[in-house]
């Protein structure tokens, strides 16, 4: 084989490799249109039917907290910064929320994922850059 082309079909590939693990999770799960599937089946299939948490979303405008929540978990998952809510601390002032509450959402939140085809170590990382909000949202 000629060298200048095996050196070429290597940096291809070496470009291909590098495309591959430079892709933000938010493209893994394949963009807007499928965050949002992935919040719709989050409310509706698990948190929306789960007791230990479906309560704080009584008299909440689902439509409004979809919206909010696919852009905040777009942004947490590295795509466009869309979100414009509260700060997590005031969104969830007066809530109250406690780790078991947190705990259930961020399963939920595995869950859905894992639903829609997102890797482990995907989800993983994900829930990690969640986990870092778990002080602004817990007994507010």
């Amino acid at each position: 084989m000629d060298r200048n082309f095996q050196l070429a079909k290597n940096n291809i590939l070496l470009k291909g490799e590098i495309n591959i693990a430079e892709q933000t999770l938010y493209e893994k799960a394949g963009g807007g249109e499928s965050i949002e599937k992935v919040v719709d089946y989050f409310y509706e299939e698990l948190v929306l039917k789960d007791p230990t948490v479906n309560q704080f979303f009584e008299h909440t405008d689902m439509v409004k907290q979809k919206r909010h929540q696919s852009k905040f978990i777009s942004y947490a998952l590295g795509g466009p910064n869309q979100y414009s809510g509260n700060s997590m601390a005031k969104a969830h002032q007066g809530m109250n929320l406690q780790p078991e509450h947190f705990d259930v959402i961020a399963r939920h939140l595995h869950d859905a994922l894992a639903h829609f085809g997102v890797s482990e170590r995907d989800i993983d990382e994900a829930l990690t850059r969640v986990a870092a909000l778990r002080d602004d949202i817990l007994y507010k």
